[in-house]
């Protein structure tokens, strides 16, 4: 489960880019800009590659306000997707990437 509790916020994510992993999923989170409206962007994909090095039809984005609430909202819909999709995460983590 992932638990940003103390340690990334929109303080942070609004100064760069934050990225973690949870048992073969790994996400990314943040600002975008676009029309003089600031939104949240998350994104979730499989390891074993970091985000410029995954395939764009492995990547699943969703966006949310810019708000504290959005950030819960990104962080629940990060582990609402690693539940769904415990199998994908599962088989990325045991993958043989050598």
């Amino acid at each position: 489960m992932i638990d940003l509790h103390g340690q990334a916020g929109l303080p942070y994510i609004n100064r760069g880019v934050y990225t973690g992993s949870c048992e073969g999923m790994r996400y990314r989170m943040r600002k975008k800009e676009e029309e003089d409206k600031k939104v949240l962007e998350a994104v979730i994909y499989p390891e074993p590659f970091c985000f410029e090095k995954t395939a764009e039809d492995q990547k699943e984005a969703h966006e949310f306000p810019f708000t504290d609430e959005g950030f819960r909202q990104a962080i629940a819909w990060m582990n609402e997707q690693y539940e769904t999709q415990k199998e994908r995460w599962t088989a990325a983590k045991n993958a043989s990437w050598v």
